[in-house]
Formats: C-alpha cells, sequence, structure tokens
C-alpha cells in the first residue's frame, strides 16, 4: 500500500516549470521524488528523478542537488511556501521482468484513487520502468500487455490528474493543428521528427480529450494528426524510403479508414442543428430531419470509438508509431547521400517543398477553367494535404506573407466543407415523392451556385497570392 502526498506553493511555481514534488510513504518509510521536465511521447515519460529519504510527510528541499533546479527558481522561497495539493493511494503490485535481449523492466499495476478537495477519481493503471537495457524493450512488453485489447495508452500521469482535480480543471479544449515549432538552424531530419512528435501529441491528447468528454471535434483532430503524418511521410519520402515506413502507413491507411465516416457526422450534425434550421424552406423538412437522424444512428457510437481506442491494433499503431520515432526507425535503411541530405538546414528544403505543392494547387486548380461540385469535392484532400505542408515550415517564413497567402486556401477549404455538408440530402433524395424531391433539388442547386460562385472568387484570389517562399 503506497500513500504519496504532492506539495507545491500557492502559485503552483513548481507546476510552471512541469515540476512534481511528492512525499511517498510505504511501511515506516518516506521518501521524497523530485520529477522534473522531459519529454513525454505516446505514454513514454522520460524525466529526470531525484530521490532522497526523509523522516515524515513534509519534503526537505535542501537534499537535492542544485543542478536539479532550474535557475529562475529560489528554492529557499519555494521550501517556505510548499503545501499540500492532493493525494494519490494506491495498492502496487510489482514484477521485475527479465526481457529477451537482457533488459530489465519494472512491471507496477497500481489500483486506488487520487483524492483533492473531497474529491476522487480512480487509479487502475500499469507502469513500465526500464531498469537496465534497451528503450526498445519497454515497447516489446508494451506490445504483449495490448494483445488482447482492453487497455489504452495514459497520457496523464497520475500527478497530472491530482492537479486537475486539486485546481478544479475541466480537461483541456479541442483545438487545431498549430505550426510546428521549427527553427531555422534546424536540420532536415530535425524537422521530420519534430513533425511526427507534434502530430503524435496532438493525437493524443485528442484522444484523451474524447475519452473525457466524447467530443465529435476531438475525433476529428485525430484525423487531422493522422493525415499530418502520413503528408510527412510522403515529403519526406524523398530522403526516407518507403520500405522504411511500409507497415506504419498501412497501419495508418487502417485507422484513416475507420473515422471515414466523421464527415458524414459532421454534416449531418450542422444539418440538425438549431431543429434544422437550414432545411427550414423545405416542405420536406420534419421527414428529412427524421431520415437524416435515422442514418446518424446507423453511424459508429461512442462505445465502438472506445472499443477502437482499447483495441490491440490502435494500441500497436501508437507503440509503433512511437517506437519508430524513438528509435530513428529508417536510419537503418538510409545510404551516406540520404544521410548527408538529412543533416543539411532545413530552409532549401522546405523551400522546394512548398514550390512542389503550389505547383500541384496550380494544376489541380487552374486558373483558365471554371470548377464544379464534383471537382471541389474531389480534390477536398489533396488541398489539405497541400495546407499540412504548410503548417509544417510556417515558422520558418515571415507570419504577414504565410497569412495572407494561406488565408484564401483555409477559406476555399472551408467552402468545400460546406458544399459536403449539403451531401446527406442529395443521397436521400431517391427517397422523397416527386414534388418534394423536385423542390429539394432546385433548393439544392441554389445553395451550391451560392457557394461555388463565392468558392470561385476564393480560388482567384488564392492564385493570385504572391508565394510567401523565395
Amino acid at each position: 500500500m503506497l500513500g504519496n502526498v504532492y506539495f507545491d506553493t500557492p502559485d503552483q511555481t513548481l507546476r510552471q516549470h512541469d515540476i512534481g514534488l511528492r512525499v511517498r510513504r510505504f511501511d515506516d518509510v518516506f521518501v521524497q521524488t523530485l520529477k522534473t521536465a522531459g519529454r513525454v511521447v505516446a505514454g513514454l515519460h522520460q524525466r529526470p528523478e531525484y530521490n532522497a529519504e526523509v523522516s515524515g510527510n513534509d519534503p526537505d528541499l535542501s537534499l537535492y542537488p542544485a543542478d536539479a533546479w532550474p535557475g529562475d527558481i529560489d528554492v529557499a522561497v519555494v521550501q517556505q511556501q510548499l503545501a499540500p495539493l492532493f493525494t494519490t493511494d494506491f495498492e502496487r503490485q510489482q514484477w521485475l521482468i527479465a526481457m529477451p535481449d537482457g533488459s530489465q523492466i519494472e512491471l507496477a499495476f497500481d489500483q486506488g484513487e487520487v483524492s483533492a478537495n473531497g474529491k476522487t477519481s480512480p487509479i487502475c493503471e500499469v507502469e513500465l520502468e526500464l531498469k537496465s537495457g534497451q528503450t526498445d524493450a519497454l515497447f516489446t512488453l508494451a506490445r504483449e500487455l495490448c494483445a488482447d485489447g482492453g487497455v489504452r495508452l495514459g497520457n496523464l500521469s497520475k500527478a497530472a490528474r491530482g492537479y486537475r482535480l486539486a485546481s478544479g480543471y475541466q480537461g483541456d479544449e479541442v483545438k487545431s493543428l498549430q505550426f510546428v515549432p521549427v527553427q531555422a538552424n534546424d536540420s532536415v531530419e530535425a524537422v521530420f521528427v519534430q513533425t511526427l512528435e507534434h502530430a503524435l501529441a496532438h493525437w493524443h491528447n485528442h484522444e484523451q480529450i474524447y475519452v473525457e468528454r466524447q467530443e465529435q471535434t476531438a475525433l476529428y483532430q485525430i484525423y487531422q494528426a493522422l493525415t499530418l503524418i502520413r503528408q510527412t511521410l510522403t515529403m519526406f519520402g524523398c530522403m526516407i524510403p518507403r520500405r522504411a515506413s511500409a507497415l506504419l502507413r498501412q497501419e495508418l491507411n487502417w485507422l484513416e479508414g475507420e473515422f471515414d465516416w466523421l464527415d458524414e457526422f459532421a454534416s449531418i450534425e450542422h444539418l440538425l442543428a438549431e431543429k434544422g434550421h437550414a432545411l427550414k424552406k423545405l416542405n420536406a423538412r420534419k421527414g428529412l430531419m427524421k431520415q437524416l437522424k435515422v442514418r446518424q444512428e446507423e453511424l459508429p457510437e461512442t462505445d465502438e470509438v472506445l472499443e477502437l481506442f482499447e483495441s490491440a491494433r490502435y494500441c500497436g499503431l501508437l507503440l509503433d508509431l512511437s517506437r519508430w520515432i524513438l528509435s530513428r526507425g529508417w536510419q537503418p535503411f538510409l545510404d551516406d547521400k540520404a544521410r548527408a541530405r538529412l543533416a543539411k538546414n532545413i530552409k532549401e528544403f522546405a523551400d522546394n517543398v512548398l514550390a512542389r505543392s503550389w505547383e500541384e494547387l496550380a494544376e489541380v486548380f487552374p486558373v483558365q477553367r471554371q470548377l464544379g461540385r464534383v471537382d471541389y469535392l474531389d480534390q477536398q484532400p489533396r488541398l489539405t494535404r497541400n495546407l499540412m505542408s504548410g503548417l509544417c515550415f510556417a515558422k520558418l517564413y515571415d507570419e504577414e506573407k504565410r497569412s495572407g497567402f494561406r488565408l484564401p486556401w483555409l477559406d476555399l477549404l472551408r467552402g468545400i466543407e460546406d458544399l459536403r455538408h449539403l451531401e446527406p440530402i442529395r443521397l436521400l433524395l431517391e427517397q422523397q415523392d416527386d414534388e418534394d424531391r423536385c423542390q429539394i433539388e432546385k433548393w439544392l442547386s441554389r445553395q451550391e451556385e451560392s457557394l461555388l460562385h463565392a468558392m470561385e472568387q476564393t480560388r482567384l484570389n488564392g492564385i493570385e497570392q504572391a508565394p510567401y517562399w523565395p
């Protein structure tokens, strides 16, 4: 039985520096632990840790070396202001596992609860800690634990959950994919890794949001992250051979297929919003709403999504992708020429990728001809991928020029999404009587004509924009 008390100052100085401080009680032994900022990739935490035995529940920060602390923290002041924030109490079953490659992994199974301000949250988790050997062994064992399904890779530590409970924090909001935080002096390979980690973090964060609140928009953000990962593998494919990521791409393609109903769900949600306000001019509105609700009920429900998240194949993909990134799984497939190109500065590579991306856009959205509904719907995936390319390298360029170039294309993408919102109605046309079908067809025609007119203007505006790269 382990009892843990977590400490911080009233203004959460430690939390602001991504530092955790706890005192753990085991029988009559008290050990204080300081965990400092590190990396988290799909549930794999790499954080420096400092331990010291103390006589009771009160921590003594002087027992830690000076270099354990960030330079802007006044340790003496923090010591004076420390106060307990929350507790975690759980039963731990523990094994030391010898792996085939000689690595040793400590496996802990914890069951109990997190408590703060009179509120509790259950703990039921497995932790793996590498005691000696290779990181790869962690993934091998995790793969075995996931083989029968029923488990999910956790995105929040016990401490993170405790901080949330103590502050009343209800969880993160759904956010669109942000620009990858690349820098001008980064190498090509460094940006490749950063982009994959950026997408993976976005994916895992929104999985957590969906598990907590079942927000459908969180699933769309997972899909966006998958798209960014696939586009990254494509962009860097001139240096990293396809065979290096063949199995990953196969599984990413499978998972994208598992989410291919999201567009239809979003369209139906839009049409049903505000009691079917979008359909108010149609005589068949009530009947259409009933048919749309029937169709919506046929699409995957929350339980099916959660079952997917706990499936062996889904967890295996997350683990394999994480392992591939951390172990640089593409390296054995590279020749000397590719290694040299990956070591180069990112800027020239980014310029070339964006130039090719722009040529592709100009080709599929030619200025000399007018595009229709089918044209735009067919090109939506390609436009999305091109905008993803810009997402990877945006931080390397002037913000004003970049925004001016991207804005019309983002508007065009929104226009295509509005066009797609009409598709569920088109699919129901054959189920209507002649009079209603005639009215609906005219309504669809007017809606599409209005959208297409605005989209054509936006497209021409986008083509006229000067590129923001050299």
